[in-house]
């Protein structure tokens, strides 16, 4: 079983667009959405939801109104300044609490208690192309690394059960927590790129991260013709990184039109959009 997982240096490259392509190409692998922040997968591949569960992660403080005294202990000791007053009572505001605890340590009245925390839901869904594992992150929750490796181990356990060859993941954008998340211990990482300055900067960080945890890199770059210059320094870099470039994909604004209509770039088959990704698959296929 190989996991193949989709990446970006930043948002807006067209990585989503490519790997609902990818799935929709290889058939009937397991898929997970990791950009749990703000996943659109869905979006092109109109799951069902089969299952839906709770991720619980963390705590958050609650102040009881009649057992408090009003003493303002708790506002002296939090750093993160989520104790409010309101109407002579103190309150805890959710979205600043970090959940460490230290007002429910101290509080002479012990009048705050530590719930577990409703941090998003991840679902199990079924689409046209195999079973698909994504999330919701709630606004202002933390974890969303905790949440990935949730979506990744669901995608796991699935692809064991079916027998399935691969897992397919759309990554987050970037290098931090949740990417780091969506990257270790898979088999190789696809980085999409995109022509400029910004673009090439990143696509080293990534290519970096990659680096860190050992994982085969494949880099291929969107819209390339639109700086055809600074698409060869790019893959100039991702070669000398030890990386593979495995295909080009030009500015075609097919992409937007499929986009648009809740369609998928190979469903315009004539189209150099669709061409240029069909091609990536089977470079891809002949390095893993």
């Amino acid at each position: 079983m190989k996991e193949l997982v989709i990446v970006s240096g930043k948002g807006g490259t067209g990585k989503t667009s490519i790997t609902a392509a990818l799935a929709a190409l290889a058939g009937n692998a397991v898929l997970a959405d990791c950009d749990v922040d703000a996943a659109d997968l869905h979006l092109l591949l109109h799951p069902e939801k089969i299952a839906s569960h709770q991720f619980i992660s963390g705590h958050e403080a609650i102040i009881d109104p009649e057992k408090c005294r009003n003493c303002g202990e708790c506002m002296r000791l939090c750093r993160f300044k989520a104790i409010t007053v309101k109407n002579n009572k103190f309150m805890v505001d959710p979205y600043a609490c970090e959940g460490c605890g230290v007002c429910v340590r101290f509080c002479p009245a012990q009048a705050i208690d530590f719930f577990e925390s409703l941090c998003g839901e991840w679902y199990e869904s079924k689409t046209s192309f195999g079973v698909m594992f994504h999330a919701k992150l709630a606004p202002a929750a933390e974890n969303s690394g905790k949440l990935v490796s949730q979506v990744r181990q669901a995608a796991r356990e699935t692809a064991e059960k079916q027998g399935s060859k691969l897992i397919l993941v759309d990554g987050p954008p970037g290098i931090g927590c949740p990417v780091i998340a969506s990257l270790t211990g898979a088999s190789a990482v696809l980085i999409v790129a995109e022509p400029t300055v910004s673009g090439e900067h990143d696509m080293k960080r990534v290519l970096g991260l990659a680096g860190h945890f050992k994982i085969p890199a494949m880099v291929c770059v969107n819209k390339w013709d639109l700086n055809p210059e600074v698409t060869e320094n790019i893959e100039q870099i991702g070669l000398k990184s030890g990386a593979r470039v495995v295909g080009r994909v030009p500015y075609d604004t097919i992409f937007t039109e499929a986009m648009v209509n809740g369609r998928l770039v190979i469903d315009y088959p004539e189209t150099s959009g669709a061409e240029s990704v069909i091609k990536i698959w089977e470079n891809i296929c002949q390095v893993m």
